[in-house]
């Protein structure tokens, strides 16, 4: 096998290695994959090697550097599989491990010709990498000619995010009319900037935006930017949630990192709205960290880091209900990855023309397993919600 070690180690960090698999398992078991492909990819300008193990009912993917590479192919050789299919720019390897351990390898002229890194290939975003974009300039995003600076990419990356959510949610409401949209808690609203820049510039809809936040230099702020940008449709106001009084009929609520009980108070002045959407990212949430109980869940409860992240779910699985119960179309999303920040489950909800009555039940035995009484959000919809426990 040390020969075989060291062509792996010569095709590998030569970087002549176009694809691979590994197969021919020594010892069948469910618990254990059944055959593993290997291929080179780029991940942030960073060269790697995809590793994926495929099980009975399962795939998981490892990417590795050539080192590691390297230790892992042999290991692999040496305690799972009998036989290796290696493609490279050069040559075609196949190498065979019969029973008693003997490695044959047989070289071939090469099938494939060309090295496919496409892991890392460029993403086609609503906003476009490359093209300078007035609000993301004004804002500090990217320069002027349309480079996105390194240390904002994550936000750059996070704007389209919320882009392809808006984009999945504009052809289930109606836009023959004029849209009424508000942003809660805009903070320095690169989301609501974005949200005017797509639904004005791109899709060339009429729409009337507010955002709305407690900070009054970022109420400032925006509104300077507004006015630079010409974006005339869309203002700035200062004030609370629960006061928020400027328009009588809004088609899209907003709400993105409100606090606590903040984000069940969108959530209920979008429902009394009628609402046609709601796009809610809920933060830090207090309400229930001390309420919930079941004694089967004392291992979770016991811990307060999964007590809290505990709740936070409990809490929005609950906001997914009431909204379901109140005739919305809900889904939880991932908004951006875990890795950029742990508040990132985006309740997206639509409109629909009926009620969910099988939410009813569900929702009422939520509650009893978690010994909850009656919450925030419940108190604020009032008879709204009460009326339809009664039906």
């Amino acid at each position: 096998m040390e020969s075989i070690g060291l062509l792996i180690e010569d095709i590998i960090r030569s970087e002549k290695v176009i694809y691979a698999v590994l197969s021919n398992v020594k010892k069948k078991s469910q618990a254990t994959f059944n055959k593993v492909n290997i291929k080179p990819v780029l991940i942030k300008d960073e060269k790697k090697f995809q590793f994926t193990y495929e099980y009975e009912s399962k795939v998981i993917h490892k990417n590795l550097d050539s080192y590691e590479a390297i230790l892992e192919i042999n290991n692999l050789l040496n305690e799972y599989f009998r036989q290796a299919m290696i493609f490279t720019i050069e040559a075609d390897y196949q190498i065979l491990i019969s029973k008693k351990g003997k490695a044959t390898v047989l070289k071939k002229k090469p099938t494939k010709e060309t090295i496919d890194l496409s892991h890392n290939r460029k993403k086609t975003y609503i906003i476009e990498e490359g093209k300078p974009n007035d609000f993301l300039i004004r804002l500090g995003v990217m320069n002027e000619k349309g480079k996105v600076f390194s240390k904002k990419h994550d936000k750059f990356k996070q704007i389209n995010r919320f882009l392809e959510m808006v984009a999945d949610v504009i052809p289930k409401i109606r836009t023959d009319k004029e849209l009424n949209i508000v942003d809660f808690g805009c903070g320095k609203s690169y989301l609501t900037f974005a949200l005017y820049h797509y639904l004005v510039d791109i899709l060339k809809l009429n729409v009337n935006i507010i955002g709305l936040d407690l900070k009054q230099d970022v109420i400032k702020f925006c509104n300077e930017v507004a006015c630079d940008l010409n974006y005339d449709r869309l203002k700035f106001i200062y004030g609370d949630i629960k006061d928020f009084k400027e328009m009588d009929k809004v088609d899209m609520v907003v709400t993105l990192h409100a606090c606590d009980t903040a984000t069940d108070a969108a959530l209920v002045k979008a429902v009394n709205w009628d609402a046609q959407a709601i796009l809610s990212v809920p933060c830090c949430q207090h309400e229930l960290f001390d309420i919930i109980h079941n004694p089967i869940m004392i291992p979770m409860e016991k811990h307060g880091i999964i007590r809290e992240k505990l709740s936070s779910l409990v809490t929005d699985s609950i906001r997914a209900n009431i909204l379901e119960i109140l005739g919305y179309s809900t889904q939880l999303l991932e908004f951006i990855d875990m890795e950029h920040t742990p508040k990132n489950i985006l309740i997206r909800a639509i409109k629909t023309p009926h009620p969910n009555k099988d939410a009813i039940s569900q929702y009422l035995d939520f509650k009893k397993f978690w010994h909850i009484q009656e919450l925030y959000i419940e108190k604020a919809l009032g008879e709204r919600l009460k009326k339809h426990f009664s039906q």
